[in-house]
């Protein structure tokens, strides 16, 4: 379960930034994931409760935000999303597909007191 790795590394930001900006307390943190980054959502949700015990983010509420999967179509030249890597585009029917984004994981922002 990888997820674990990565929300110590979020436990990680946290804790820098706690420092940094000197909050003592996350309520809420959101976390933007996107569609090929590969992350199981129940998993990184438990993982998030056990990780983040003794921290400020301890009882934190964890927003989940999607992000699509992106992709240049070089046939017909345009940005598009997909729900799968190997998906044709949706407007050509193309499949000469350059992914753009949707690997992405990052945590967007956080309320704090």
């Amino acid at each position: 379960m990888h997820e674990m790795s990565l929300v110590e590394g979020i436990r990680t930001i946290v804790e820098d930034q706690a420092r940094a900006q000197a909050f003592s307390r996350v309520l809420v943190l959101r976390l933007e994931i996107g569609a090929f980054a590969g992350v199981e959502k129940a998993a990184l949700d438990f993982a998030w409760d056990v990780v983040m015990r003794g921290t400020p983010a301890e009882g934190a509420r964890l927003e989940m935000i999607d992000l699509p999967g992106r992709a240049m179509c070089l046939d017909c030249a345009t940005l598009v999303e997909i729900a799968d890597r190997l998906a044709p585009c949706p407007l050509c029917g193309g499949g000469n597909l350059l992914a753009q984004g949707g690997d992405e994981m990052r945590v967007r922002n956080m309320e704090v007191v």
